[in-house]
């Protein structure tokens, strides 16, 4: 690190478990980060702030006026652009060291596959459970750890699979393919705007702990905020066996 480095990290190099050596291991890592929406943008905010050396950011969408009361990525001016080019403008104003790779389309197949390949750490923001279990399916297959985060209405969950572990879960071990959960969307249920930045805040410490080796992560535990109250509650969560996507029942597809 550059004198300038040291200056701008330093409450980072100032704690035992980060210090210089977990710094440059966040400098040189590459955050694949999809979605920049609710969750997407405190996840982007902070990963820029702390320094990852890469970020690309994945978002087919563009802004919308309804998004703004959470997306805080985003800007009035900027209604109708893209939103993986709104942030990464404001990843560049936070921290202009960081590379920025901004992609506006829709990931599946092969193109999904190269990116989860290429990046250190997946960070899924997305809102819809197809989406979620390509990026799971591909994240098994490449052996790549993935921060998973969940916001609607006032109910929050976050959780880490790592499948650099033997024993750990994958998202499908939680909820199969196979089984039919509720499509439950901001569009027409609403989201409490802070609880975004709870779950995102989250999401991105997760993914900083992993990248520095600090802490333990939240692997093999589902963490769930229910702001209404503030609690928290926590479930652990085993490696199903049986499961088709990391359990070997058979092979994985994109």
């Amino acid at each position: 690190m550059n004198d300038n480095q040291l200056l701008r990290y330093s409450r980072h190099i100032l704690l035992e478990e980060i210090g210089i050596e977990g710094q440059e291991k966040i400098l040189a890592s590459h955050a694949l980060v999809v979605g920049a929406g609710g969750l997407g943008s405190p996840v982007s905010y902070y990963l820029a702030s702390a320094g990852v050396g890469k970020i690309t950011l994945v978002d087919n969408d563009t802004i919308d006026l309804t998004n703004l009361q959470r997306q805080i990525l985003h800007t009035t001016e900027r209604v109708g652009q893209s939103k993986a080019e709104s942030g990464k403008l404001t990843m560049a104003q936070i921290n202009p060291e960081v590379e920025v790779i901004a992609l506006q389309e829709r990931l599946e197949g092969e193109r999904l596959s190269e990116l989860v390949a290429a990046a250190t750490i997946v960070l899924d923001c997305t809102d819809n459970f197809a989406t979620r279990h390509a990026i799971n399916r591909a994240c098994v297959a490449h052996r790549k750890p993935l921060v998973s985060g969940g916001a609607v209405m006032f109910d929050g969950q976050i959780s880490v699979y790592d499948m650099r572990d033997a024993d750990a879960p994958c998202y499908s071990c939680l909820f199969p393919e196979d089984e039919a959960f509720p499509e439950i969307r901001c569009s027409t249920m609403g989201v409490f705007a802070p609880l975004v930045g709870i779950i995102g805040a989250s999401q991105a410490a997760e993914a900083l702990k992993l990248m520095a080796g600090a802490g333990k992560s939240l692997r093999g535990r589902l963490l769930m905020l229910d702001a209404r109250t503030m609690d928290w509650s926590s479930i652990s969560v085993a490696r199903n066996p049986e499961c088709p996507v990391c359990g070997g029942a058979k092979k994985n597809t994109f």
